[in-house]
Parts: C-alpha cells; sequence; structure tokens
C-alpha cells in the first residue's frame, strides 16, 4: 500500500486527481499505476485500469485470481467493475468512498448475489495519508478556482 500511496503523489506531481495503484502477484509488484485522466484525456485512465491492464499484458492472461489490487482510494463503479471482471483475488484500499465507491461504499458491486466472482474487500489500510492526500489536492483545487 506505501507503494501505491507513493504513485498517489506521482499523480499530484502531474496534476492528475491523487491516486495509486499498485497490482501484486506472488509477492511481486508486477503493475503499479496512477491516474492519468487528464494528462491522456480518457475518463476510463484510472489507476486501477491502467493498473490492471499491465497486469494482464504481464501475465499473459486477462484471469488476476492470483493478484491482489492495492489501491488509495475505493474503486469507483468502472473500476469495481474491472477488478470484478479480472478476477481479483483481493482489494485492498485506503480510503472508502461513500458517493462512487462500489466495494462497500456506495454500493458493494462484488457482493452481487449471481457475480461468479467475489473478490475479498479490505478497506481502511494507510486511511489517514490516503484521505489527507485527497482532501488537500481538491482544497488547493478550489482555491485556484476561485482566485
Amino acid at each position: 500500500m506505501a507503494q501505491a500511496f507513493n504513485l498517489s503523489i506521482d499523480a499530484w506531481n502531474a496534476d492528475e486527481v491523487p491516486i495509486g495503484a499498485v497490482i501484486v502477484h506472488k509477492e511481486e509488484i508486477i503493475a503499479s499505476a496512477h491516474n492519468q485522466t487528464r494528462n491522456q484525456t480518457d475518463p476510463t485512465a484510472h489507476a486501477e485500469m491502467i493498473a490492471i491492464t499491465m497486469a494482464a499484458k504481464k501475465l499473459g492472461d486477462w484471469r488476476l485470481n492470483e493478484c491482489n489490487l492495492y489501491v488509495t482510494k475505493e474503486p469507483c463503479p468502472m473500476c469495481s467493475g474491472a477488478t470484478i471482471s479480472a478476477r481479483i483475488g483481493k482489494v485492498f484500499f485506503g480510503l472508502e468512498d461513500s458517493k462512487m465507491g462500489c466495494l462497500g461504499g456506495a454500493t458493494s458491486l462484488h457482493q452481487l448475489e449471481r457475480s461468479n466472482h467475489k473478490p475479498k474487500v479490505y478497506s481502511g489500510i494507510l486511511r489517514e495519508p490516503c484521505e489527507a492526500i485527497i482532501q488537500a489536492f481538491f482544497q488547493l483545487r478550489r482555491q485556484q478556482v476561485s482566485t
């Protein structure tokens, strides 16, 4: 999770929403990314989406059953769906998202009754720094807009 947090700092430095994601396979980091939606002008360029694509290419398989995802903020509907579709085994995230989080925050896509894959989800990992960086980023944004 510390590596995911470091990537959130990289995102901030790139003028992106500070979210970082890391995918681990058998105790080895095989993919890592930060948000790139602004720089790529791509609404799907979330840290999780980029990391999932990288991990699948690295393993040569779209099934990531033996992988764990570490991400600084609870995945949105798109990223939660991709996590489930990729069959990621476990998801660890820092900050819960009651508005758009879909692994327990706003809703729980991973608990859909008829879903054929249900990753184990763990929240609150390094919560305080993950929350602090996102709050600081948006506070600064609001100040920039008002001046």
